[in-house]
């Protein structure tokens, strides 16, 4: 398959489509994996004998997994190779899904789940990314693929909850896990003739100290927010932890600094955080999944934990974002085209901002099941319509030579999001039950904020993607 035949013609739209499909499916299987343990949380914390914030931190862990570790696998698929990375990708998640369907108890759900899984995907999301970037040269074309790959994430973690429930009421929480090994092997045979388009350029060297500190960096900024769930927000150990993240992120930039002007090459060069577009948008990235699995996160707890719901009754409580998100993803392409990307970044944070204070004022821990689906809804199609319109704001900010780098920044920033939304939500449920406030209420409150956050940062977008501000 050669790059400038992919776009025209009805055998080569078929190719593209063969083409597409594995990537798509990996897309969805990984942002899948980050959302259906929701809706199982009380299910597992009693299969395994242990409680809800053990199974919130194992969830928290798997994301922060990926974000850690999405910029040197960005890296690794320009080394190694980008089929290479994600068929090898693809197989370490397919080994962590097979441990953690048999884990016996908290420790080996968190080394399936949160580690091999999460490595796995680091490995395989970057090369997804790339390969779009280089199988398609037409602009318009790459957005198409683009948005089916972002539309695929999405609704992988809109369909989590639904497909997560259904499988642990009828069967069980482990057939979710050997569900996802099936799919992911399927995946693999699907994947096993996709070209690999010679890389242009020298191949450099990977950059394990830089690799090191940012992973370092990150974790301990997630995992000192977690301890906020045991220790509460004023523990000294919690904002120990913090800063010393900050420290080791601080150290990081300055690292990879000294070593580009040395002339090596860095894990992630520091002229990709320069410039304002990809920044704000990159931003808006990080925040629209933290709202998303924030809010699904209080909402799946507090349906299990104080109205007792069951896995699949859980799952289709969420069926209304689910419903919003696919249908703001199957307008996503002809909105892209009749409107600037930035436009639909703003209506989308708008939608979801009204769909949260929706949820503020009709749902109520006595409230009947259908004061959810309005704030619900409007909040996935909010989610929905800014999925691929942020990721092409940062893309297209950059030229093509920087499009793998951006790429695992992009991806890295998204996990971090997911990894925030959930750590933040529980850590807040359980400083607001402390203190005799209403948890649940105040969780969504906080969430909601971050995406006024959000939407400010929307607003602040440039008027076009300023490719001129890129690296030189």
């Amino acid at each position: 398959m050669t790059r400038s035949g992919v776009g025209g013609g009805g055998a080569a739209v078929a190719t593209a489509r063969a083409v597409v499909l594995p990537l798509a499916l990996a897309q969805f299987i990984a942002s899948y994996a980050a959302s259906n343990m929701n809706v199982a949380i009380s299910t597992i914390a009693d299969d395994l004998d242990t409680d809800v914030g053990g199974i919130q931190t194992t969830i928290t862990l798997f994301t922060l997994t990926m974000a850690a570790l999405m910029i040197p696998g960005s890296k690794l698929t320009e080394i190694w190779g980008r089929t290479f990375c994600f068929t090898l990708g693809l197989l370490v998640y397919a080994a962590g899904a097979l441990l953690a369907a048999l884990a016996p108890g908290l420790g080996l759900l968190t080394v399936g789940y949160s580690l091999l899984e999460g490595v796995g995907s680091a490995l395989l999301i970057p090369p997804i990314y790339i390969l779009v970037t280089v199988y398609f040269d037409d602009v318009t074309t790459r957005a198409k693929w683009f948005g089916v790959v972002s539309g695929a994430a999405g609704l992988g973690s809109a369909a989590g909850p639904l497909i997560g429930g259904l499988i642990t009421s009828s069967i069980s929480w482990r057939a979710s896990f050997l569900l996802q090994v099936v799919v992911v092997l399927v995946i693999v045979w699907l994947a096993r003739r996709l070209p690999d388009p010679p890389r242009t350029g020298d191949r450099s060297r990977f950059d394990l100290p830089g690799a090191v500190l940012s992973a370092a960096g990150l974790f301990l900024v997630v995992f000192g927010i977690l301890q906020t769930s045991s220790y509460g927000w004023a523990a000294v150990r919690v904002w120990v932890l913090v800063a010393a993240g900050v420290l080791v992120l601080a150290a990081f930039f300055l690292y990879v600094r000294h070593r580009e002007r040395s002339g090596r090459a860095p894990l992630v060069s520091p002229s990709l955080f320069r410039n304002r577009t990809s920044n704000l948008g990159l931003l808006t990235q990080n925040v629209q999944w933290l709202v998303l699995q924030g809010v699904f996160f209080v909402i799946s707890v507090f349906l299990q934990q104080e109205r007792g719901f069951s896995a699949i009754q859980t799952g289709l409580m969420l069926v209304p974002a689910t419903i919003g998100i696919l249908a703001s993803s199957a307008m996503a392409q002809r909105m892209a085209s009749r409107h600037p990307q930035r436009l639909l970044v703003r209506a989308g944070f708008t939608t979801t901002v009204v769909g949260i204070a929706l949820l503020l004022l009709l749902a109520r821990e006595d409230s009947a099941v259908w004061t959810f689906w309005p704030g619900l809804f409007l909040m996935g199609f909010g989610v929905g319509a800014m999925l691929t319109a942020s990721v092409t704001v940062v893309q297209s900010a950059w030229p093509e030579g920087d499009q793998g780098d951006i790429s695992g920044v992009s991806r890295s920033v998204s996990n971090l999001g997911s990894s925030l939304g959930v750590a933040i939500a529980g850590s807040v449920i359980v400083a607001a039950t402390a203190q005799g406030n209403p948890p649940f209420l105040t969780a969504i409150v906080v969430v909601g904020a971050f995406a006024i956050v959000g939407w400010v940062a929307a607003l602040l977008l440039p008027r076009a993607p300023r490719a001129d501000q890129a690296r030189t």
